[in-house]
């Protein structure tokens, strides 16, 4: 039976047909009104019941949430912060070992050279000289008048010239003896700047051991905040994750540029060797080939780092003796070097394989073939290429373990946004199913609005009678 034949069931006139089928309808839904309205508001009371519910949940979910973001962020925080404090340790131990530990010679070599000063300044004292005890009495009787006597003169002349010379003997012995001193303050002055350059670096020792020891208190503060778990603590971490996340992100974008051109440099010798037309699924092998060596690079240098204990990524490594780390650093390095030194190779049978395609080109298109003269500079600027890349990747653990600390705060803070709003989406929806329940009453009424009205003019119409009655009767009654 079609659609068409099911309304033509009354009558073969579709018009009486549909006013037969809407009466019946019309009766079903009066008779069937208040069950109908249970139906609506229980399934929307069920609705939004679950809305509630799964509201309620999110919110559980989004504390729950915060709460290990912050521990996470927390025990992040404590972790690097320890570290740091255990390098500024050992930065201070390195300086009191290397400085500070040879202090007793130190001390006795100061010594020594301070009893040398001494002494020297003791030898170069300025001493005049003492004159002769006769001096005075020549010089007295030197003064005695002649009266006109040669003699008497002759001989004062003689004692003038002899008080002079013994004067002229006595400065020059003086300015020996001054020569002398002056010699003396000569060798004092070497000591002197040795004394005086040991005294300044112990000064740049105390100065560099009293900067680690503020840093050293700056860090404990900092890390006593982050151990009593404050607000500034974590609003400060979560700054520094965010920083670091974006800081990191572009270190690792420009070096993924990096290992592109490194995959250039490699892909077209790769296809001459393993082959151009061999396919693993759509993808060349040569590049496949390619991918793995410049993997392999990365996974070394992430090994070399972590043996040099600058990332900690693989805590087995870390954790290793220090004899097993160091042979696994220098495989690691020596890995990646013949693995640098291949890639250089290939980047210069890259230059050679260009080199020929263009001779080809030339000779198809009966072009005179020309020897370009300086062809070295780019084969020898491919070759370091393919040697420093591989190094230059290598650092890419490093911003590669910020990222990824980094990345687990954000994250969770990205999800923590996420089940906010969809416990407000859901708490709103809770309040839309409500008010949509009382609409689909409202229209169902709508629709069956003859009966509704007929009911209402039928009760109006009873009660109206019964009112006069009642007076009536109450009327009798008084």
């Amino acid at each position: 039976m079609t659609m068409s034949d099911f309304m033509r069931m009354w009558s073969s006139n579709a018009a009486l047909s549909l006013t037969i089928w809407f009466i019946i309808i019309m009766t079903f839904m009066y008779l069937t009104r208040a069950p109908a309205h249970r139906a609506i508001r229980a399934i929307t009371r069920v609705i939004r019941a679950f809305f509630r519910i799964a509201s309620r949940s999110c919110v559980l979910a989004e504390q729950r949430l915060a709460q290990r973001n912050r521990e996470v962020l927390l025990n992040a925080g404590q972790e690097y912060t320890e570290r740091v404090l255990e390098r500024e340790f050992y930065r201070v131990n390195a300086v009191v070992a290397r400085d500070l530990g040879g202090y007793p010679a130190l001390h006795k070599r100061l010594s020594e050279e301070a009893r040398q000063i001494d002494e020297y300044y003791r030898l170069s004292a300025d001493v005049p000289p003492t004159p002769p005890a006769w001096a005075e009495a020549v010089a007295t009787i030197a003064k005695i008048p002649t009266h006109g006597d040669a003699s008497v003169a002759r001989i004062l002349e003689t004692i003038n010239e002899t008080i002079e010379d013994n004067h002229r003997d006595a400065m020059r012995a003086y300015g020996k003896a001054s020569q002398q001193r002056h010699q003396i303050l000569k060798k004092m002055l070497p000591v002197w700047r040795r004394t005086s350059q040991q005294l300044d670096d112990v000064q740049s020792t105390i100065t560099s051991l009293d900067d680690r020891s503020k840093a050293i208190d700056t860090h404990m503060g900092r890390l006593e905040e982050i151990r009593r778990g404050s607000d500034v603590a974590v609003r400060t971490l979560s700054s520094s994750s965010l920083t670091q996340f974006f800081i990191s992100g572009l270190v690792l974008v420009i070096a993924l540029f990096g290992g592109i051109v490194n995959f250039q440099l490699i892909a077209l010798p790769m296809s001459e060797m393993v082959g151009g037309n061999s396919y693993i699924g759509a993808v060349r092998m040569s590049d496949v080939a390619a991918l793995v060596i410049i993997m392999v690079e990365v996974a070394m240098g992430l090994f070399l780092m972590e043996s040099l204990r600058i990332t900690r990524l693989f805590p087995v490594i870390g954790a290793m003796e220090d004899q097993t780390r160091k042979r696994m650093l220098w495989a690691s390095f020596t890995i990646l070097l013949i693995m640098a030194l291949v890639e250089s190779s290939l980047a210069y049978m890259r230059d050679l394989l260009a080199a020929d395609r263009e001779s080809l080109n030339q000779a198809l298109a009966g072009a005179v073939k020309s020897n370009a003269e300086f062809r070295w500079i780019p084969s020898l600027g491919q070759m370091v290429m393919g040697l420093i890349l591989p190094f230059a990747l290598t650092f890419v653990a490093v911003p590669l373990e910020s990222f990824i600390h980094a990345a687990r705060t954000v994250i969770g803070h990205l999800m923590q946004a996420g089940l906010r709003i969809l416990a407000a989406g859901l708490h709103i929806g809770s309040g839309a199913i409500h008010h949509l329940g009382n609409a689909c009453v409202g229209i169902y009424d709508i629709c069956i609005f003859l009966p509704l009205r007929v009911e209402t003019m039928l009760h109006n119409r009873h009660t109206t009678e019964s009112i006069p009655e009642e007076k009536h009767h109450a009327h009798k009654v008084k």
